[in-house]
């Protein structure tokens, strides 16, 4: 992998152990820096007190969704990496992500192969 595996990833999922295996999937590949948050609200608390290069977030959450998020994190000028997580495979969806800024796209479920091409593919722009 060509990305810095040390880097700072925000994991934001209101499921715990969807949370978790999403976690687990990131170690695997050789990630050691990995945060979680559990909504939108949370993950702009903790980006408040650290710097983190990627984000992982799922979009469906309340109080505030994945979209949401990667919506403030862009108006807010913030260069860092996101990758959207979702059951939602519509082409709607995929669209609004990409006009809001996402750098990745995944569909649940979803392998570590593809957790890793996603990673690498936000990283080379």
């Amino acid at each position: 992998m060509a990305v810095d595996l040390s880097m700072r990833i925000l994991v934001v999922e209101d499921h715990n152990a969807t949370a978790l295996i999403l976690r687990a999937l990131l170690t695997r590949l050789g990630f050691s820096n990995v945060d979680q948050a559990s909504d939108g609200f949370a993950a702009l608390a903790k980006m408040r007190d650290k710097n983190y290069a990627l984000v992982i977030s799922d979009w469906n959450m309340e109080p505030m969704s994945g979209y949401g998020l990667l919506k403030k994190i862009r108006i807010d000028g913030a260069e860092t990496r996101f990758i959207m997580i979702t059951s939602d495979a519509t082409a709607e969806s995929a669209i609004a992500a990409g006009k809001a800024g996402v750098n990745g796209y995944i569909v649940k479920p979803f392998s570590a192969e593809k957790l890793k091409a996603e990673i690498e593919k936000a990283f080379a722009k």
